[in-house]
This record gives C-alpha cells, sequence and structure tokens, in this order.
C-alpha cells in the first residue's frame, strides 16, 4: 500500500514529459507557482526532471507488485522518501512557501517512507518467527 502511494508521489509529474510549456506552466500556477517566463533551459529541466520522477515512479511499481524479489531493496527506498520529506521541509521553510502544496508533499513522503519502512521491518520479523 505504501510502496503504491510513493509511486503515485512520483507518477504525477510524468505529465510534465508530454505537454506544452503554457500547460506546464499553468499546472505549475495552480499548485503555486509565480508567474515563469519561457526559458530554453527552464523547459529542458522541466522535462528532466519529470522524466527522473517518473522513473522512480515506476520503479515504486515494481518494488510494489513483486516484493519478495526486492525485499532487500524496498527499506532503502522508504529511507530515500524520508531523506526526501527532509530536503522538502528544510528548503520549504526556508524559502517560507505557503502550507499547499508544501505541507501535503511533505507528509507525503515522510508518512509513504515510514510505511515502507515499518512494513518492511515488520514482514521481515514475520518471516523469520517462521523459519
Amino acid at each position: 500500500m505504501f510502496l503504491g502511494f510513493a509511486a503515485m508521489i512520483w507518477l504525477g509529474p510524468a505529465i510534465g514529459i508530454f505537454c506544452d510549456w503554457e500547460s506546464a506552466v499553468e499546472l505549475l500556477q495552480n499548485l503555486g507557482a509565480n508567474a515563469i517566463c519561457y526559458d530554453q533551459m527552464v523547459d529542458y529541466w522541466l522535462r528532466m526532471t519529470s522524466g527522473a520522477f517518473t522513473f522512480l515512479g515506476i520503479w515504486y511499481v515494481i518494488l510494489m507488485l513483486s516484493p519478495d524479489k526486492y525485499d532487500a531493496s524496498i527499506p532503502y527506498f522508504g529511507l530515500l522518501m524520508i531523506v526526501e520529506s527532509v530536503i522538502l521541509l528544510i528548503h520549504g521553510i526556508r524559502l517560507s512557501l505557503p502550507s499547499l502544496p508544501f505541507c501535503a508533499d511533505v507528509t507525503g513522503c515522510f508518512i509513504s517512507g515510514a510505511g515502507i519502512l515499518i512494513s518492511s521491518f515488520i514482514q521481515k520479523s514475520m518471516r523469520s518467527d517462521f523459519e
């Protein structure tokens, strides 16, 4: 369940790969961004980060669909979400961002990361009890 939640978080930006610049700016402004003037490098970075986030989301889907196969790596991906929540928290506070979407991002990353870690440890302890 938590791996699926993490997948949804990371797959959300996939739309940035395919939408035109004006639509991307409109979406970002709906999330709280100020006006963004067109810049080729910013357009390129949007596509690059959207692609990277999408690949992370796909990996969380793979982990969710085959948890036994990847059980050794799952805690690291829970930790990744917690580290990301700390990064977002530090810079959201530093930048004095409004609570939405800042608090939702921090909370979503922390809850999914903690849930992945806790679920993984419970699963491993249950396995060791039966061995």
